[in-house]
């Protein structure tokens, strides 16, 4: 695995998703609760950015048609999406969140 450096914790507001760039991917980082997650920042139904949607349970909700996903798995919760998003291990280091986009867990 290739963990980078992909911002603070203090970036990543409760229940909020954050656009970062990661070796050239776009993902959304989330803290749901005390987890830490890492989303491809594209909506599998729509193309448009998950990062721009609401973070609530688990899971993160297209802004557009409102297709939801679930942050562990990337699994589509709800339609109209039916494909999943990838999903990125993440680690805590100090008062970092790394990523590792090349190892996709799903």
């Amino acid at each position: 695995m290739s963990f980078v450096r992909a911002c603070a914790l203090a970036e990543i507001k409760a229940d909020r998703a954050l656009a970062v760039e990661v070796d050239g991917e776009d993902v959304a980082l989330v803290r749901s609760g005390d987890e830490y997650y890492a989303i491809a920042d594209l909506c599998s139904h729509a193309a448009v950015p998950l990062s721009e949607g609401d973070v609530e349970d688990g899971e993160i909700e297209c802004y557009l048609h409102g297709s939801r996903f679930d942050l562990r798995t990337g699994k589509p919760t709800g339609l109209p999406a039916t494909e999943k998003v990838a999903v990125y291990p993440v680690r805590v280091e100090g008062d970092d969140l790394l990523v590792d986009v090349t190892s996709p867990t799903n």
